[in-house]
């Protein structure tokens, strides 16, 4: 274990072959890390939270209302084979007492005159049904997910980035190097 930890910190260690990129290197790799990590956290905490935010406004501002379909789904509506909804016309009473009219989702098989239950916001608009809790949990932790994974490959990305430019800048100062130490001994290499 002792050998393993010091292989993987020998960019730490005092070393007279150790080159200042190399320290350099070190430093961002364990800058990477810490931000991968804790950004990566902190992202999809920070996301979940707010999708269910939102979620919980979109639930407040919802509301059921009983309707009654004035034109049934079936008729003039084009729907997937074998679906339970379709197109209707349905008509409400709003909160403020003022009749509306509106086109929504409607099981197949109501017709004309059959109440049925649809969802406005404050506005009396219609809507789709809020999402379950066991839908805006999942979506949360799919969002949270999704950010934090993506906060974690940017930084990763950026430090491999920051290592390629890095490796070029010691191959060309290695280049150099071997066109000082060959000329004197009088050797072309390539």
């Amino acid at each position: 274990m002792t050998r393993r930890a010091g292989l993987w910190l020998w960019r730490w260690r005092r070393n007279p072959l150790r080159r200042t990129s190399d320290l350099v290197e070190a430093w961002i790799l364990l800058v990477a890390w810490v931000l991968a990590v804790a950004g990566g956290v902190l992202a999809g905490v920070v996301t979940a939270g707010a999708l269910q935010r939102a979620a919980d406004r979109v639930r407040a501002e919802s509301r059921p209302v009983s309707a009654v379909v004035t034109q049934d789904a079936a008729h003039g509506s084009v729907r997937p084979a074998g679906g339970a909804l379709g197109w209707g016309t349905v008509r409400w009473t709003d909160a403020d007492g003022s009749a509306r009219t509106g086109r929504t989702r409607v099981p197949v098989s109501a017709t004309p005159g059959a109440h049925v239950t649809v969802w406005t916001n404050g506005r009396g608009v219609l809507i789709p049904p809020p999402a379950s809790s066991a839908d805006i949990a999942f979506q949360t932790a799919l969002g949270g997910l999704w950010a934090g994974t993506t906060t974690v490959g940017v930084v990763i990305g950026g430090a491999k980035l920051a290592r390629a430019r890095l490796d070029r800048r010691r191959f060309a100062r290695w280049d150099e190097e071997w066109a000082r130490v060959d000329t004197p001994w009088g050797w072309k290499t390539g």
